[in-house]
């Protein structure tokens, strides 16, 4: 196995009152996989406090932490919104599983897009969501410790067939629950396929080596197989274990959302039977808000029949509008001609 291709997305401590000790943990635990020859991406921390976070925000977002609130009730959101949005660096979601959906959650949506649209990545709306994961902005706290989140998709490098990369994957999270063993705040992995950009990081790029074409892909069950793989044979699974189908992060996604293959319903029937919702989905400032109450509601309808966390993240860069090309200006996400939902 290419060493290269053993990449940690995220490594995420839950606490209810982190201090410098939280940090210090963090920076071991990368030391301690870089010694194993991983690449750790990112370090980030969940804490329930909102003003613990925020005054953490001031200090630790500037050294490379990634921060989050978690779940947040609407009227705590509403009326630390200017703090909460002009942070640094802070993540957080809003959990509609069992609320009324209405045009107030629209409205919050669009404050985001009008005032401080680059932070439209930091948060998400979500149904059902499990705690735990490492992954934002679904992060949530449950219980304290520590999990871990992988970019698995870069070791499907050189692999001929999906059972390969299958394969690779579970002899990784193995190593890495070999590796943790010992460790009382080890919570578990999330084995989510996380994608990212283009080449061997994007998912994308992988089916289309299988099967030729993205949109022949869907009516296959590659991506049934792949989810039913990465929840049975993770040695200790926690959060999502899910596929994401990040619009804007996974390059090759965005090139297929641009040919018109990647509309809001195939995203949607992807999701329903293998993916784990709407991410990082671009729309512009000229929205219809009743088309994304719409969609908010659907999703909301899919997750409570079948019990499966879904979110949704949609993403704006303040000016945009539909059919003109979108400037985010953040080296996670491809800039695309925006088209209507």
């Amino acid at each position: 196995m290419n060493q290269n291709n053993k990449i940690i997305r995220s490594i995420c401590h839950f606490s209810k009152s982190p201090d410098e000790k939280s940090f210090s943990k963090l920076d071991a635990l990368k030391s301690l996989f870089e010694n194993k020859q991983f690449q750790v991406q990112t370090k980030r921390l969940v804490c329930p406090d909102l003003e613990k976070i925020l005054d953490l925000d001031k200090n630790f977002s500037q050294k490379g932490f990634y921060l989050s609130a978690g779940s947040l009730p609407f009227e705590i959101i509403q009326n630390n919104f200017v703090k909460l949005l002009g942070s640094n660096n802070i993540a957080f979601n809003l959990d509609l599983t069992n609320t009324e959906i209405n045009v107030n959650h629209i409205k919050l949506l669009f404050n985001i897009i009008n005032k401080y649209p680059a932070k439209t990545f930091n948060f998400t709306f979500v149904f059902n969501n499990p705690s735990s994961s490492p992954f934002f902005p679904s992060a949530n706290f449950e219980k304290e410790g520590f999990s871990v989140g992988l970019q698995p998709t870069d070791l499907a490098d050189g692999c001929n067939n999906l059972e390969e990369w299958l394969n690779k994957m579970k002899e990784t999270w193995f190593e890495i629950n070999k590796i943790l063993a010992d460790n009382q705040e080890f919570l578990g992995i999330d084995s989510s396929i996380a994608p990212l950009n283009n080449g061997k990081s994007s998912f994308v790029n992988f089916v289309k080596k299988l099967k030729g074409d993205f949109s022949r892909s869907v009516l296959t069950d590659i991506y049934i197989q792949t989810t039913k793989f990465i929840k049975k044979e993770n040695p200790k699974p926690v959060g999502l274990c899910g596929l994401m189908f990040p619009a804007l992060e996974d390059f090759e996604l965005s090139d297929e959302y641009e040919k018109g293959n990647f509309n809001i319903e195939r995203n949607i029937y992807l999701s329903l039977h293998s993916g784990l919702g709407i991410d990082t989905y671009p729309i512009g400032i000229d929205e219809k808000p009743n088309n994304i109450l719409n969609i908010l509601k659907l999703i909301q309808g899919l997750s409570n029949k079948y019990k499966k966390p879904l979110s949704a993240r949609f993403v704006s860069d303040g000016k945009s509008k539909i059919n003109q090309k979108s400037d985010f200006k953040n080296q996670y996400l491809n800039d695309i001609t925006l088209k209507s939902l």
